[in-house]
């Protein structure tokens, strides 16, 4: 299952207290007994999960596999888990008081065929030294007799499961609490166990499930396993959740340059942070400098750094002059869609079929606010509001975020 070439391991101190002193929410046993282990010159088996529940990653989870990436820089093994089983049985979550749908195979296999991809800006999957292993949790967890399950949960109590936060929350809500669920943690903690890991990384939302596994690997191979729980990127103010992958929202690693750095833009002040530290390279001196600045310069640079991470310095450049000029200049982007219309056509028409506004309704209570605005190409204003397509090349605004060139031929 693994390559047996091992490389040296680095235990440059500064290295590892510059690694340990960012975006670690808890360390267990102990953040000096890891600290102790990743000094002492050992390679360490450290493995990030990530169920297959969505198409798109986001940046939360984009925290964990910058912690993975430094990682393997200093020489330890690290494993990239796809939960392509346990997502078919579905993780329970809080926000929810049902269970999280069942996946089939093929829906899971659909969501994760551009994951690699997405994660490669930020973890080098391609080393010839030292790769990132990929690894499916099916390949162990399908081969599981009942006789198997039954042992792995030999090993908990049903106390012990209801100790989970989520669990005794739909019990004493009298909200219904399937069987099934009760089985994801033995399943996510037997990936420990499979994979015979030194260092598990997740959130803390998945502590549970995380100490469930380091329960099974000290029972069945009596070896001892860290959990290493990074941050979750929370508003500090409200405590919401800024990315969440099962809810749709956040910035995801799959986007565009311009919504990647306008969905940037877009987070609160108080947000901008914890998003340096957690989906930025920078180091954390240079952080703090630029934090003692302007709130939309830093929120600017932020914007910056981030998309230049996963669309490359010259796009994330484009991304930001677009986004001054749509929204600090009242221009608009070089790369919004272009049509071309033919003859006498209705204004209202075009931008229902190319959905810039969902109804006539929408388009008269706009129109009516002043928020339709039709410029020549050279920006001058075009008012009143025509009932045709104008008979030259035409930007459309609706709104603040919606635009469309029109070609009249």
């Amino acid at each position: 299952m693994f390559w047996k070439s091992a490389p040296t391991v680095s235990t440059d101190k500064k290295k590892i207290d510059d690694l340990l002193s960012r975006s670690v929410a808890e360390v267990i046993p102990s953040k000096e007994g890891l600290k102790k282990e990743l000094l002492s010159g050992r390679r360490l088996r450290i493995y990030i999960g990530t169920d297959a529940t969505g198409t798109s990653l986001h940046l939360g989870h984009a925290t964990n596999y910058m912690i993975l990436e430094r990682l393997r820089r200093l020489g330890h093994e690290v494993i990239f888990l796809i939960g392509d089983f346990t997502s078919r049985i579905g993780d329970p979550t809080d926000k929810s008081d049902a269970a999280r749908k069942q996946l089939t195979r093929d829906e899971v296999v659909r969501n994760t065929q551009t994951w690699i991809k997405q994660v490669e800006p930020v973890i080098d999957v391609r080393s010839r030294e030292n790769p990132v292993k990929i690894l499916y949790n099916d390949v162990w967890l399908s081969k599981l007799t009942f006789e198997d399950v039954i042992n792995i949960a030999s090993h908990f109590t049903v106390q012990h499961m209801l100790e989970r936060d989520m669990f005794e929350k739909r019990l004493n809500e009298n909200k219904p609490l399937y069987l099934h669920e009760l089985f994801y943690p033995l399943m996510q903690g037997y990936d420990s166990v499979a994979m015979d890991v030194d260092v598990e990384m997740c959130g803390n939302d998945q502590k549970f499930n995380a100490l469930a596994g380091r329960t099974l690997l000290r029972r069945m191979k009596d070896k001892e396993k860290f959990v290493f729980i990074t941050t979750l990127l929370e508003n500090p103010k409200t405590g919401e959740k800024m990315m969440s992958k099962s809810l749709g929202t956040g910035v995801f690693l799959d986007a565009s340059a311009e919504d990647m750095y306008g969905g940037i833009m877009a987070q609160p002040d108080e947000n901008m942070q914890q998003l340096f530290v957690d989906c930025t390279w920078l180091e954390l001196p240079e952080i703090e400098k630029i934090l003692t600045g302007r709130p939309i310069d830093v929120k600017k640079r932020l914007a910056y750094e981030i998309t230049a991470i996963y669309h490359g310095k010259d796009i994330a450049e484009k991304a930001h002059q677009n986004f001054d000029n749509t929204f600090s200049k009242g221009g608009f982007s070089e790369d919004i869609k272009t049509i071309e219309v033919h003859g006498d056509y209705s204004l209202v028409d075009v931008l229902l079929e190319q959905g810039l506004v969902s109804s006539r309704g929408e388009f008269n209570r706009l129109e009516k606010a002043g928020a339709i605005k039709i410029t020549e190409v050279d920006m001058t204003p075009a008012t009143p509001v025509p009932t045709s397509v104008p008979s030259k090349a035409t930007v459309i605004r609706v709104g603040k975020h919606r635009f469309i060139r029109i070609l009249h031929n």
